[in-house]
């Protein structure tokens, strides 16, 4: 046990700048912490109980994860106030208007953190992003993500029984988003 602790306590000091370490001595004040594109996937018997997501949408509606059971989902925590994921949001557009346009069941959704609705739909409408974010609220969403959202931005993917089925930890790419989900898409039920 103490070794591991060593570990972790040496890794936290390390001199990679994209570390929380090398971030916090950096003291550009961004504010958060920002991932470093780390993906993780998760093979359908290691994944954990389904996780549970309600929200608002910028527009007002309400919107669940329940109700978009037998789908594959990708959720993106971001921010208008993230430089990483206003680089990112073409290319979950991207992604998302090309499971649309095949008719795939599949669904996006952001989920906004610290952040204002009148800030949000800006940056949404400034990138023409298409797909819907929910309100933020307080980061009570995160809680029931089972701990993998902790950094700025983080996209998850949701398989079609509302397991996480994999999570990149920073800023991701259309093509990258389009792997993952496919992945998800072929599992055999």
């Amino acid at each position: 046990m103490l070794a591991v602790v060593l570990v972790g306590g040496l890794a936290a000091c390390s001199d990679d700048p994209n570390s929380i370490s090398g971030q916090a001595k950096d003291g550009d004040n961004k504010g958060y912490v920002a991932g470093d594109g780390q993906i993780e996937t998760l093979n359908a018997s290691h994944r954990k109980k389904p996780v549970r997501l309600t929200g608002t949408t910028l527009a007002g509606k309400p919107w669940s994860l329940a109700d978009a059971k037998g789908k594959v989902i990708v959720l993106n925590v971001w921010g208008s106030w993230c430089a990483p994921c206003q680089q990112e949001l073409p290319h979950l557009q991207d992604a998302w208007a090309s499971y649309e346009s095949a008719k795939k069941p599949v669904q996006f959704v952001g989920v906004l953190q610290r952040d204002s609705t009148v800030s949000a739909q800006a940056t949404l409408s400034k990138f023409k992003v298409t797909y819907p974010s929910l309100q933020d609220d307080g980061g009570k969403s995160l809680l029931g993500l089972q701990g993998k959202v902790v950094t700025t931005p983080t996209t998850l993917v949701i398989d079609q029984e509302g397991r996480i089925a994999a999570r990149v930890s920073g800023q991701t790419t259309a093509t990258t988003v389009r792997n993952l989900v496919d992945d998800v898409l072929g599992e055999k039920s």
